[in-house]
């Protein structure tokens, strides 16, 4: 298993992350344990903003939150000078109960409601990334009722295929996001938003996908944002003053993928819009990008207890832990896949191959297929590594399992951040049936 960040092995042959020994973890915060390396999120924030400042534009980096949303989150890339991307008021509020500066906050999102654009109208945030025509039509009746402007940018599918699973992929032409380019509804849009009394449009923004470890795909989604401002210029006379060009920037779960470091991905863009943009005589934009999985992924490790084995002779062998599908959905969603090790056990030969099965009643409620561990007893404690992103973000009650607590370690020090659900936070919300009697 490939070792993140500040994880090493210990004197004792334990997993270590950010100083703590992840048995003890196990022993004070119980199982399952969503752990974040501090410092490694730290660096991947830094990295991103000092490749940025080197390259001499205007820019600004936003946190995608949907990758792993908690106040203490919105809290730590704050003091990293990063701005955030929301996509709910959920997200939202989270931010701005943590404090986050609502001018450095950009609403995504295909179907923003009334309540939501209006929580942000009241929040003042900075940025809408529009999605479609009901929104710029309702954005703009809710900023003029109240006698504001809101600031906007036009997400757009610029017809760039990202080399990865459909599920992730959003830059094509056949996606449920953005205004298409291909059939100039994004140059409808462009003009509906010029010509609304109060919308004030900033440019435009795209994002083609996730988990993408080549600069192939931004540098073609460079050219034809590109392409299509200067078809804009020509017929609106309108040039942007902003150009977003999304996240999706590849991390390492598996010993096969090869990412490359923030500062690959954010000169080849900086670069090719210099290029692009100098030769249409379009002025230079303010860019902005969103990382999530970049920041956050690599830096989450989650632990579990082993508990059951099963063994079919001659077809596979199933190793139960206490979690599962409720606290990683991804490859039950879309195929991931994750490395794995037995954190109290790490030095000791890995040469039995067997399928790690989560708890669920459910047959597709499996973590990792094939992995080779030491023999495994019941007790044990196995560590998935890189699940930081998506993990905790798509977590649920399904089989009405309660969500893990998350903590973050630093320096040989542990912090909770989010507390473990108990069974009456699961059933807070329910309500029995007040009826005296129930008709049969």
């Amino acid at each position: 298993m490939y070792l993140h960040g500040t994880s090493r092995i210990n004197e004792k042959g334990h997993l270590e992350i950010g100083g703590c020994d992840t048995v003890n973890l196990v022993e004070e915060f119980q199982s399952p344990l969503y752990v974040y390396d501090e410092e490694l999120i730290r660096r991947k924030c830094r990295a991103f903003i000092n490749a940025f400042r080197d390259s001499g534009f205007s820019f600004q980096v936003a946190y995608a939150s949907k990758a792993f949303c908690t106040m203490a989150m919105c809290q730590l890339v704050e003091e990293e000078g990063m701005s955030l991307d929301v996509v709910s008021a959920g997200e939202l509020y989270t931010a701005l109960q943590a404090g986050f500066p609502a001018d450095r906050i950009h609403f995504h999102g295909n179907n923003k409601s009334i309540e939501e654009i209006e929580m942000a109208l009241d929040a003042k945030i900075g940025c809408f990334v529009a999605d479609n025509f009901y929104e710029l039509e309702l954005l703009n009746q809710l900023a003029m009722e109240r006698g504001e402007v809101a600031k906007v940018l036009l997400r757009i599918t610029p017809g760039v295929e990202a080399h990865t699973h459909e599920y992730i992929s959003t830059g094509q032409q056949d996606s449920k996001f953005g205004f298409d380019v291909i059939s100039d509804q994004a140059l409808r849009a462009i003009q509906t938003s010029l010509a609304a009394d109060s919308l004030e449009l900033l440019g435009v923004h795209c994002h083609i996908g996730s988990q993408i470890f080549e600069t192939d795909g931004f540098l073609m989604a460079v050219e034809r944002v590109a392409a299509f401002l200067q078809e804009v210029k020509e017929k609106t006379g309108f040039t942007c003053t902003v150009a977003n060009f999304g996240g999706g920037f590849g991390i390492r779960y598996t010993e096969g993928d090869t990412p490359l470091q923030p500062e690959d991905y954010v000169k080849a863009i900086t670069s090719k819009v210099r290029e692009e943009f100098t030769k249409r005589d379009i002025p230079l934009p303010e860019l902005w990008i969103e990382p999530g999985s970049s920041v956050i992924g690599d830096a989450g490790t989650t632990l579990y207890r082993v508990g059951s084995t099963k063994e079919i002779p001659g077809v596979r062998k199933y190793l139960a832990v206490d979690g599962g599908m409720t606290d990683n959905l991804r490859p039950a969603l879309y195929q991931a896949v994750y490395e794995a090790a037995l954190a109290n056990r790490m030095n000791e030969a890995a040469d039995d191959l067997v399928s790690i099965a989560g708890k669920c009643c459910e047959s597709g409620d499996m973590l990792i297929w094939d992995v080779k561990l030491p023999v495994a007893r019941p007790g044990d404690i196995l560590a998935v590594t890189s699940t930081g992103a998506y993990g905790y973000a798509m977590s649920n009650n399904y089989n009405r399992i309660a969500r893990p607590a998350v903590v973050f370690v630093r320096d040989g020090e542990a912090e909770i951040v989010v507390e473990r659900e108990t069974y009456a936070d699961i059933v807070k919300n329910d309500r029995v049936i007040k009826r005296a009697s129930l008709q049969r």
